[in-house]
């Protein structure tokens, strides 16, 4: 049971209200308008002061132009072919797994980064047919070989892409 001490209002007269204060303004708007403020300065004497390098960065260099995305896809496209197509006991299958997982990633990492790229249908299939390929190589290791049903998806991808590198795309 609550106390009726609480319950009850305080009605004593010694308690002020609460009235907030205005604050003073001690610079007039004629003050303001002729006097220069603070940022003002600072972002003038910035942009004299500043190399022309700092006001007006240089847009980021493509990676390339279109006649070596084509030629390095293509090489790519080549190398796809050469080892899904070797044959699991020839000896040099680990060696060519390791060129082509290296090729793959150079090419990802320098091309993945164009906006302009991303839409075209020769990336979308090379990108789709490298995530497959390396997949596979890295969950199964080198020397296993790829199942006919992925290799034959593989293979596909990789003559869209061609056809589309050819048409422009």
């Amino acid at each position: 049971m609550a106390s009726p001490t609480l319950i009850t209002p305080c009605t004593s007269k010694s308690q002020t209200p609460f009235i907030p204060l205005k604050p003073k303004s001690t610079i007039s708007a004629a003050a303001t308008a002729t006097t220069v403020r603070r940022r003002d300065f600072l972002s003038l004497t910035a942009s004299v002061l500043a190399p022309s390098w700092v006001l007006f960065p240089q847009s980021p260099a493509l990676a390339s132009s279109d006649d070596e995305y084509v030629k390095d896809t293509s090489e790519v496209i080549g190398k796809v072919r050469m080892t899904i197509t070797m044959d699991r006991n020839d000896p040099n299958v680990a060696a060519a797994v390791a060129e082509l997982r290296e090729s793959s990633n150079f090419w990802v990492a320098k091309y993945r980064k164009e906006k302009a790229l991303l839409g075209r249908a020769s990336f979308r299939d090379m990108y789709s047919a490298l995530n497959a390929v390396s997949g596979h190589y890295i969950s199964f290791g080198p020397t296993a070989p790829i199942p006919a049903k992925r290799k034959a998806r593989i293979l596909e991808e990789m003559d869209t892409a061609e056809k589309a590198l050819l048409r422009g795309r």
